[in-house]
């Protein structure tokens, strides 16, 4: 299995735990500026990922990594935010920091392997 289907699968099921976090946050605690743009960046890096699969060149694959990689970098801050605003609990800031911070990681060493 290439880093790149891992990487497909590993966005997936974030995205759909972002997307429940999302439903959460503007139910529960009627939350929607931050819980929007989280929602955006985090499912946009398997959005990417997918786009990136079928790049036209291996520039634009890599290209489509690392704005996935960016998306990223993007939702850690969302998250940290929303967490230090206490619109997250701990333990699901943790679990969803280290889902996604292991995405990073993984798009990390694709785009350097590839660049």
């Amino acid at each position: 299995m290439s880093a790149d289907s891992v990487a497909k699968q590993k966005s997936m099921a974030f995205a759909k735990r972002i997307v429940k976090l999302y439903q959460h946050l503007t139910t529960e605690k009627k939350e929607f500026v931050m819980s929007k743009q989280l929602l955006r960046s985090g499912t946009s890096i398997g959005a990417n990922i997918s786009e990136a699969v079928y790049g036209s060149s291996r520039k634009d694959f890599t290209a489509k990594l690392y704005i996935a990689l960016k998306e990223c970098a993007e939702t850690l801050y969302w998250l940290e935010l929303l967490h230090e605003c206490e619109y997250i609990a701990t333990p699901m800031y943790v679990s969803l920091h280290d889902d996604c911070e292991e995405l990073r990681k993984i798009l990390s060493s694709s785009t350097k392997t590839l660049g």
